[in-house]
């Protein structure tokens, strides 16, 4: 009786995760199907830089999230409705006119001679990397936290 409750657990299990294997799924999408909040906001702070691609990652329950990539190595990921959630300038400078001025002025002002190449928006904080490989966090209202190693 052991051994078919083991062989039944290890079946469900197999079970499972073949199952979450095959309903996350990442696709190819045209731009110009984001959501119209990422579109404002590419054309807003990426004005003039082309997409290489865009990517709907796709769950059970619809889309999880979107991934973009521009022509000049930058990614940015976007939640399901199109508000962002990490700029990655792939170590160049990213556009700073959605970034939090607390964030901008004590980055500036601390490491001046420093620019933003990642920024991730997290549910209660901001995490920053420097260009000179500094991880920066803040909390959700842009208040230096602390240096991550």
């Amino acid at each position: 009786m052991k051994n078919v409750k083991k062989i039944t657990t290890v079946f469900v299990l197999i079970f499972l995760l073949i199952g979450g294997l095959v309903s996350a799924q990442d696709r190819a999408i045209n731009p110009n199907h984001l959501p119209k909040t990422a579109k404002t906001f590419l054309a807003g702070h990426f004005k003039g830089i082309p997409v290489s691609s865009a990517i709907e990652d796709r769950e059970i329950y619809g889309v999880d999230e979107y991934k973009v990539y521009l022509n000049n190595g930058m990614k940015m990921e976007f939640d399901s409705n199109g508000n962002w959630k990490e700029v990655d300038g792939n170590h160049q400078k990213i556009p700073y006119g959605f970034i939090p001025a607390s964030i901008k002025n004590y980055t500036s002002r601390n490491f001046p001679n420093t620019y933003i190449v990642k920024i991730e928006k997290k549910r209660w904080s901001y995490k920053v990397e420097l260009s000179n490989g500094l991880e920066l966090e803040f909390d959700r209202n842009g208040n230096f936290k602390k240096i991550d190693d």
